[in-house]
């Protein structure tokens, strides 16, 4: 097996991923723990993160390990100030490395991106575009980047000029399992495609707040199957998300960043607008993106 040269980590809420990367990009290990950086006080990190590693770090050198998420939240390892767009979407001026008391290791932790007006943030989004940007450099676009809080980026000249987020995965966890719509949503299951289109259309039809209710008024006039009503939720809620994109966005290409339902169900919500969405796998481009960090550290740039 080749040898360790160094190591990537994404790090987030409720998570923690990481690689082991030969020098010449080759993933070598792989591993994972539930020990994201909300369940951690501030001395557990390094603890936390040894566990996963420890068994690749060779010792007669010092391994560079570089991270992304949650980690350099303000309740992370260290705090990693945001860079205001518009911006490149890592910056390395900002980059920053936490006390480590194991020599085998330095960590570099990549900062987040803040937007003044209307205000927002993200962190380890950034890595993703960055990662997009190493697949295609001249990409001119939005980024779609669902999860619970899904965020859109518009990218251009390598840089993200403009980002927001939206609560949609977040506000379905709440309305299907602690709302009154809750009743008619019980147990998981496989997404209802028509259903989902239902609640796509009504999202253009209806003000939100009544199309919610109708959900649960449907369920016991109509006897509304609960795979049905939460398909008909995420169509809503998702198309709700779309109807709110600003207009100068109107007409740019999207890349949807991600894997499995979730940016299945994206990239079909754009179908159904007339928007054919090129897609790229989550792990594929976070990366990429740290491995570009990486170039930039090896490069003392």
């Amino acid at each position: 097996m080749s040898e360790v040269s160094w190591i990537a980590v994404d790090w987030g809420t409720t998570q923690l991923r990481a690689w082991a990367l030969s020098a010449d990009g080759e993933v070598l290990q792989h591993a994972a723990s539930a020990r994201g950086m909300g369940s951690l006080a501030v001395d557990q990190f390094e603890g936390a993160l040894l566990e996963l590693i420890d068994g690749w770090l060779p010792v007669d050198r010092v391994t560079e390990v570089v991270a992304c998420g949650m980690v350099g939240a303000r309740q992370g390892w260290r705090e990693a100030p945001y860079a205001e767009v518009p911006c490149a979407p890592q910056s390395m001026a900002r980059m920053i490395s936490p006390e480590v008391h194991d020599g085998r290791i330095r960590v570099s932790i990549i900062p987040g991106l803040c937007q003044r007006a209307p205000a927002d943030v993200l962190r380890g989004e950034e890595t993703q575009i960055a990662g997009l940007l190493v697949e295609w450099p001249d990409y001119h676009g939005l980024v779609c980047l669902p999860g619970t809080h899904s965020k859109w980026a518009e990218v251009r000249g390598g840089k993200v000029l403009s980002f927001q987020t939206f609560m949609t995965g977040e506000l379905f966890a709440l309305l299907s399992g602690q709302s009154v719509l809750r009743h008619g949503m019980q147990g998981n299951h496989p997404l209802d495609r028509s259903a989902f289109d239902a609640g796509l259309h009504a999202a253009t039809e209806r003000p939100l707040l009544g199309a919610l209710f109708g959900l649960r008024a449907e369920s016991l006039l109509e006897g509304l199957a609960p795979a049905a009503a939460r398909s008909r939720l995420s169509g809503l809620l998702i198309g709700q998300e779309l109807s709110g994109l600003p207009e100068h966005w109107q007409g740019l290409p999207v890349c949807v960043i991600g894997d499995g339902e979730a940016a299945e169900r994206y990239r079909h919500a754009l179908a159904a607008q007339g928007i054919s969405a090129r897609t790229l796998g989550a792990e594929q481009v976070t990366l990429a993106g740290l491995a570009a960090a990486h170039q930039h550290i090896r490069g003392g740039i």
